[in-house]
């Protein structure tokens, strides 16, 4: 790599299933030194692994591979280095496919995250798949190599950004403020379009987001970097979109990685121009002696009925039907059955679906017998004796597996991290030799309100923004404002008690909440609220994806000098 003291390091993918074409604009779209995409996700890695099951020859994203037949050799042309988790499970059989494209590239492969083998051994379980979060100096190691393309299985999501960085730079395990201003620019661009707008919750002040560019993080010798997008491109890079990225998945102001833990409490951003954030101050400590490991396993078997409750008397049709349906399942009825009532019924209704409630059932059981043909025989057996107007929206079905994701935790010598390089060469790649126990960083002690001003009741998102999402069974909500002179209030609104009064869900759950100054944030995580994950469906919105929306549109008392005029 040339010794630039600005490496431009873009994105392309920020999921499994992410926008095919967005390699294609990324290459032709400006100079990039770095193309990076990831397609890793707890889910991903559940969903992969029953691939490998059913078939030992997959277990990687083969959007990826269908990607770099149409562009490998656009990326060779230009100098462009291709970094990506895409080989989920199996790396190795995706190094091979790439081999077959026959564009004479010299491809890297970093092992060492599979412990599925060694669960046992290493305290465990014996899960479907084990699977550790390596760091970013193996792919570092195959960069400065000479590799054009670089595979890995489960390494961190930052790890795709940070390792370039690391090659280029030359930055050792000891230079930890630069790892963590690396790392902060990485997190900021691993979800794609999730920082240029896609997903914000301010989206229509945003002029063009009908085909959002994907992001590049131009970073520099001290870690320091600038978040933009290629010229031409829909979407925007502001403060506030990036302040939404940054906040979106994380725990507290300590940001755990397996090369530095990232302290996003000493995050500065400041606007660069148009399309253009400046991230400077990151502080970065020693990272944790363990590493976390994503343990995926089939939990059991799940199957669901929607039922339609029109008109009057929903609350009684709904009990009579859930009444009759658990009398004529006793015996038979699955380990664990969950209801929800959705009132979206309206009163005097112009609409038969505007008058209309769903009441949903949802079965898990270890036989797939239970929870499968017995479990919608006795709905659809109700159908002509229960409540008025019985119909249903979802027709019967066999029981599907599910998945439960958990997170382990090894020393970090027990994954065996290794980069093996295009001549077939072994690397290994040895461990921190300086770590720190991670202790929890709240962030600084709360001011009281000060009382007796005038106020007006509004939606939270009046003024906040938030964005939300998913850590195995937790749920993640990162809250902002855009105003110093609204960040007393935030902070003082934003407690556990209040968190709980917001979102009922959350009313016996371990609430944690985290303060975050210097970007105006408040991160609040839910313990529990999705039970055992997204493939476990234990609510509505399994990901989480939607809570900070819901938490924006409930009412609290917001003082009147914060309001702009025409919101007074």
């Amino acid at each position: 790599m040339t010794a630039a003291e600005t490496l431009r390091v873009g994105n392309c993918s920020g999921f499994y299933g992410d926008r095919l074409a967005a390699m294609r604009e990324m290459l032709e779209g400006g100079e990039l030194d770095v193309l990076t995409g990831d397609y890793l996700a707890e889910l991903t890695m559940l969903i992969l692994g029953r691939d490998r099951m059913a078939d030992p020859a997959t277990g990687y994203a083969r959007t990826f591979l269908v990607q770099l037949k149409d562009c490998l050799k656009l990326a060779l042309d230009r100098g462009v280095r291709i970094v990506a988790n895409a080989g989920g499970v199996n790396p190795p059989g995706l190094v091979a496919a790439i081999r077959e494209l026959d564009l004479d590239a010299r491809v890297a492969l970093v092992r060492g995250d599979d412990l599925t083998a060694r669960a046992g051994d290493l305290g465990l379980g014996q899960p479907l798949g084990a699977h550790a979060y390596l760091g970013a100096f193996g792919i570092a190691r195959a960069l400065t190599a000479g590799a054009d393309v670089v595979v890995t299985g489960r390494v961190t999501d930052a790890a795709l950004t940070v390792g370039p960085a690391i090659a280029h730079f030359g930055w050792e395990r000891t230079d930890l403020d630069a790892l963590a201003g690396a790392t902060v620019a990485g997190h900021v661009i691993e979800c794609g379009t999730q920082a240029t707008g896609g997903n914000y919750a301010f989206f229509t002040e945003i002029a063009d987001l009908g085909h959002p560019g994907f992001p590049i993080a131009e970073i520099r010798r001290d870690g320091s970097s600038v978040i933009t997008k290629h010229a031409g491109t829909g979407g925007a890079v502001t403060v506030g979109t990036v302040t939404a990225q940054l906040v979106y998945e994380v725990d507290d102001a300590r940001y755990a990685g397996p090369d530095v833990t990232t302290r996003l409490d000493t995050v500065s951003l400041r606007q660069d121009g148009p399309d253009r954030v400046e991230i400077t101050g990151v502080r970065g400590e020693p990272p944790p002696p363990d590493l976390k490991v994503c343990r995926t396993s089939i939990g059991g078997y799940r199957n669901e009925m929607t039922v339609v409750l029109t008109g009057l008397d929903v609350e009684a049709k709904a009990a009579l039907f859930r009444g009759q349906f658990e009398a004529a399942a006793r015996g038979t009825a699955p380990a664990e059955l969950t209801w929800n009532l959705a009132r979206l019924d309206t009163t005097d209704a112009p609409t038969q679906q505007q008058a209309s409630a769903l009441l949903t059932v949802v079965a898990r059981d270890p036989s797939e017998k239970v929870a499968g043909r017995a479990f919608t025989s006795a709905a659809v057996e109700l159908a002509l004796g229960s409540y008025p107007g019985f119909f249903s929206t979802t027709p019967p079905g066999r029981a599907h597996p599910y998945g439960v994701f958990t997170a382990g935790f090894v020393p970090q010598a027990e994954a065996r991290h290794e980069v093996v390089l295009d001549d077939g060469s072994v690397v290994a790649i040895d461990p921190p030799a300086l770590t720190q126990a991670l202790r929890p960083h709240p962030g600084p002690a709360v001011e009281p309100a000060s009382g007796g001003i005038p106020t007006r009741r509004l939606p939270l998102g009046t003024l906040a923004g938030a964005r939300s999402g998913d850590k195995g069974g937790d749920a993640n909500v990162g809250l902002w404002v855009r105003d110093d002179a609204a960040y007393p209030w935030l902070v003082s609104l934003i407690t556990e008690e209040t968190v709980r009064e917001l979102l009922p869900e959350a009313a016996d759950l371990p609430v944690r909440i985290t303060r975050l100054p210097a970007i105006r944030a408040v991160n609040v995580v839910v313990e529990g609220l999705l039970g055992l994950g997204v493939a476990y469906h234990a609510r509505f919105d399994p990901q989480a994806k939607g809570l900070g929306e819901w938490l924006r549109s409930r009412h609290v008392e917001i003082p009147e000098s914060l309001l702009a005029e025409g919101a007074r």
